[in-house]
């Protein structure tokens, strides 16, 4: 079964910046595009970024475009979210996330939190 394992999430002020890492095992993953999604507190998941599996294209929820940045490295089996100009409503749990033999995955999620 595919494994997902999300770091890099804190306590940032507002303005800072965070680079979130999820390192993915037990599945090709240069074949795969990647997800991450952010759920606030009483909020349904929501997609934040996603690149295709060369990472040759990206694409971006409106509201975090031109402040974040979705990256991968395949040889590494690891997909990045530079997160700048944060905001305190960037607030919430994050999430990488693919699709596997049809299923959803995620990982465990990391929080980030943007607050003075």
């Amino acid at each position: 079964q595919v494994q997902l394992v999300e770091s890099g999430g804190g306590l940032v002020q507002p303005g800072g910046s965070l680079r979130l890492s999820c390192v993915v095992s037990r599945m090709i993953f240069s074949l795969h595009t990647m997800y991450w999604y952010r759920q606030a507190p009483e909020k349904q998941r929501d997609l934040v970024a996603q690149i295709s599996s060369d990472g040759g294209s990206t694409d971006y929820a409106a509201s975090v475009k031109g402040r974040f940045t979705i990256s991968r490295d395949n040889a590494k089996n690891t997909v990045y979210l530079q997160m700048s100009s944060l905001k305190p409503e960037d607030t919430a749990v994050y999430y990488c996330g693919t699709i596997w033999r049809g299923s959803q995955y995620w990982g465990q999620g990391t929080q980030v939190t943007v607050s003075s």
